[in-house]
């Protein structure tokens, strides 16, 4: 079932001097299935940031549609549009974005708030998910007395406990060392075989390797996508590779 569609987004920007127009998106077209797990690259000011912020709602298309479940993103109102992101998607930042004065358990629990459900429902879903991710024992500390890894994990949860349909990671594992970034690619790896959709835009080939497929952006269009199919994680990370030293040349793939 096809759970994310986007339809020729083009996103232009003009300068407050001056009045020069940039174009960051260039008619990209994709869609997503459900249970998808799907890594962005490409090379910075490629506009892969730009296309995750327009599919996530924060900004808006110049041209094109973003479609979840068949509904229009666009036709939802300005002030809605909050609510609608916390209820369909949940976010994981490279810098965690966590606040350093509510504990571990309240910061997983913020969106429950703000959606107005009660005490209990916060309970019974926050141990069990805290349990899954290794963060059982640490939620009444604070971010600032935890490791990177700890607080990634706790981002993930906070992304989670509202059972969003697609999960938004940007740059999950560029804050953290290798061993917490092979925990969290673990993580991934089991949301993912569970069900859970997962779009990452990342720099790291060994990230992408983690994923179903990688579309490649390159000036604001769709350059290339590959497809892992039956590949082991090795092979697939020396096909992205070989893509990315493809697109950084400037050529075209056949």
């Amino acid at each position: 079932m096809v759970l994310l569609e986007v339809e020729n987004l083009q996103k232009t920007y003009t300068s407050r001097f001056g009045g020069q127009s940039v174009r960051a998106l260039a008619g990209v077209s994709f869609a997503v299935e459900a249970g998808e797990y799907t890594a962005v690259m490409g090379e910075s000011g490629s506009g892969k940031t730009t296309l995750l912020n327009v599919l996530a709602s924060l900004d808006r298309p110049t041209v094109g549609r973003v479609k979840l479940q068949g509904k229009d993103m666009a036709a939802v109102p300005e002030k809605e549009l909050a609510a609608f992101r916390r209820d369909n998607l949940g976010f994981v930042f490279q810098q965690f974005n966590l606040l350093d004065a509510f504990s571990i358990r309240d910061n997983i629990c913020l969106p429950m708030v703000l959606a107005g459900r009660p005490y209990r429902q916060m309970e019974e879903k926050l141990r069990p998910l805290a349990e899954r991710l290794g963060i059982g024992e640490i939620l009444d500390k604070y971010p600032y007395e935890v490791s990177g890894g700890q607080k990634q994990r706790t981002a993930v949860a906070r992304a989670l406990i509202l059972s969003p349909k697609i999960v938004m990671a940007d740059e999950p594992t560029g804050a953290l060392d290798s061993r917490a970034s092979d925990e969290l690619l673990r993580i991934f790896d089991d949301l993912a075989a569970a069900g859970q959709t997962v779009l990452m835009v990342t720099h790291s080939v060994k990230a992408a390797s983690h994923a179903g497929r990688v579309l490649f952006i390159k000036d604001g269009a769709l350059f290339h996508q590959l497809y892992r199919g039956g590949d082991s994680q090795e092979r697939f990370y020396g096909r992205i590779s070989d893509t990315l030293t493809l697109l950084a040349g400037g050529g075209r793939d056949e």
